[in-house]
């Protein structure tokens, strides 16, 4: 269960970061003339300031509640009273919930996402949305939710592809439906944006116009061989790289098991895109994130042995 000290200090942190953010998009602001000169653009309060819809966003992913509505009604406006003071209804807040998605994407990419240090891994994991009997019958992700197959079976919904760097730190992500392959060069055009140096992958990445496309750009992508693939030589660094891969093994099983990132009660898109945002950036607030990749002089003089 979140403390209440915890919740303070993300509140503070998130409420600093929208105050410069504002400072900078008043500064940029322009408004358009109209045909009666130029229209004051009425810039009205709410009841609740967009870092307390935020906070309240993140800090649901700390706690024990699968469901948002009982975390909201009885422990947001219970228990943490004295910190939300002006806490709207909860009908309210979810059409709130919405309008804090520009807000959310910048302080993931600016506050909360770490950045690429040369050494990277990557890895999918299965976002579904609903059982397989019911999926004929979903229609709050109708036209969205395609049905995949991964490594634990059929899925019907999407597949989150992540990045993240040696040090535990997400770099960016892309969100997919789940029919959708790893390989697929729509999800690399978005991660060789901010990907350089190696990145190290499992076997379900092979595939040569993949190794090819990435190697022409810098990126040496990293991955086992297969059974009946022919042996080839590979660095020892490489080899205890690979097995450095369950940090964002790690990452996935957080955000699934503690984050609640997976569960079947979305009643629409926007807010399924809101819970996600807001679990990869409750991320960054863990104690229990994975260690750190290091690289001691012992190991290093071990490896040049060979």
């Amino acid at each position: 269960m979140i403390t209440e000290d915890k919740v303070i200090e993300i509140f503070c942190v998130i409420d600093e970061f929208c105050k410069n953010l504002g400072a900078e998009l008043n500064k940029n602001l322009q408004i358009a003339p109209t045909d009666e000169g130029y229209k004051h653009v009425r810039h009205r309060k709410g009841r609740m300031c967009e870092s307390e819809i935020m906070t309240i966003l993140l800090c649901c992913h700390f706690g024990t509640f699968r469901n948002f509505k009982h975390y909201y009604l009885f422990f947001v406006k219970v228990h943490l009273a004295q910190c939300f003071p002006t806490a709207v209804s909860y009908n309210r807040f979810v059409e709130l919930m919405p309008r804090e998605f520009f807000t959310m994407l910048t302080f993931m990419k600016l506050y909360a996402f770490g950045k690429c240090t040369g050494i990277s891994f990557v890895d999918s994991t299965m976002i579904p949305v609903c059982h397989n009997v019911r999926r004929y019958f979903n229609r709050a992700f109708e036209g969205f939710a395609k049905s995949g197959k991964g490594t634990m079976g059929w899925c019907h919904g999407f597949k989150l592809h992540l990045l993240c760097n040696d040090t535990g730190e997400i770099i960016t992500f892309c969100l997919t439906p789940a029919n959708v392959d790893d390989r697929d060069r729509r999800v690399w055009s978005v991660f060789t944006k901010v990907l350089y140096g190696k990145v190290f992958a499992d076997r379900g990445y092979i595939k040569r116009e993949l190794f090819e496309g990435l190697f022409e750009q810098g990126i040496h992508l990293v991955h086992g061989l297969k059974a009946k693939m022919k042996n080839k030589l590979m660095p020892v660094y490489d080899k205890i790289m690979l097995r450095k891969r369950y940090i964002i093994e790690c990452i996935n099983e957080l955000l699934k098991n503690k984050a609640n990132l997976v569960h079947s009660r979305h009643r629409s898109i926007h807010n399924f895109i809101m819970n996600l945002c807001s679990a990869l950036a409750a991320y960054c607030f863990f104690e229990n994130k994975p260690d750190g990749l290091s690289v001691y002089l012992e190991d290093k003089r071990q490896l040049e042995l060979f």
